[in-house]
C-alpha cells in the first residue's frame, strides 16, 4: 500500500537556510531547493505534473529529453527517459514513490547519471495562486573524485530549474 506523503509549507527563513546545507548522515548530498509561484489552482499543477509526457516540456531542448517507456509495478511507477548531456545518449529511469494529489508527490532516480536523486514535489495552494516547491537530494557519481565537477553540476541543475519556472510561467500564465 502507498504511503501517505505529508508535505509542509516552509516560510521561516532559518528553515530554508537549513535546506540549502547538504544533509547529514549522507556523504557527499547536495541540496537544491526551489521555489515557483502560479496562479492556478493546485490540483490543476498536479495534474500537469501528474503527466509524465509533460517532463519534456519543462526541459531544454538541448537535453532532448523524451519519454520512452513508463511500467506500473506494486512497489512504484517506474518512468525511461532518454536524454543527452552535452550530446552524451543517457537513460534516466525515475520511480514515482508516493502520491498525494494534489499536494505533491516524491520521486527517485531508479537508474541514471546521478549516485542519488530524491526530488520532492509539494504543491500548496495559498488561495490566489500556488507555491510550487521542489527539494532535491542528489550525489554526483563517484565521489569523492566526481565532486570536482560539483561546479559545472549546480550550474546546469539552476539553468534546468530556471527553465522550467519559465516554462511554467508561460504555459500556466
Amino acid at each position: 500500500m502507498a504511503e501517505t506523503l505529508h508535505l509542509r509549507h516552509i516560510t521561516d527563513s532559518r528553515e530554508l537556510a537549513e535546506i540549502a546545507r547538504p544533509p547529514r548522515g549522507k556523504r557527499g548530498a547536495r541540496r537544491l531547493f526551489v521555489t515557483t509561484y502560479l496562479h492556478r489552482p493546485a490540483e490543476e499543477v498536479y495534474s500537469f505534473f501528474a503527466d509524465p509526457r509533460n517532463l519534456e516540456v519543462l526541459s531544454p531542448p538541448e537535453l532532448g529529453l523524451r519519454l520512452v517507456a513508463s511500467e506500473v509495478k506494486p512497489d512504484a511507477e517506474y518512468l525511461d527517459y532518454s536524454l543527452r548531456v552535452h550530446g552524451v545518449p543517457l537513460l534516466w529511469r525515475a520511480r514515482i514513490l508516493r502520491r498525494n494529489p494534489p499536494e505533491g508527490f516524491v520521486d527517485e532516480q531508479a537508474r541514471g547519471p546521478f549516485s542519488l536523486w530524491h526530488h520532492t514535489h509539494t504543491f500548496t495552494d495559498e488561495g490566489y495562486r500556488v507555491r510550487m516547491d521542489d527539494e532535491v537530494i542528489y550525489r554526483l557519481p563517484l565521489w569523492p573524485l566526481g565532486e570536482i565537477a560539483a561546479p559545472w553540476a549546480k550550474r546546469e541543475l539552476d539553468r534546468l530549474f530556471d527553465y522550467r519556472r519559465q516554462r511554467l510561467r508561460e504555459i500556466f500564465g
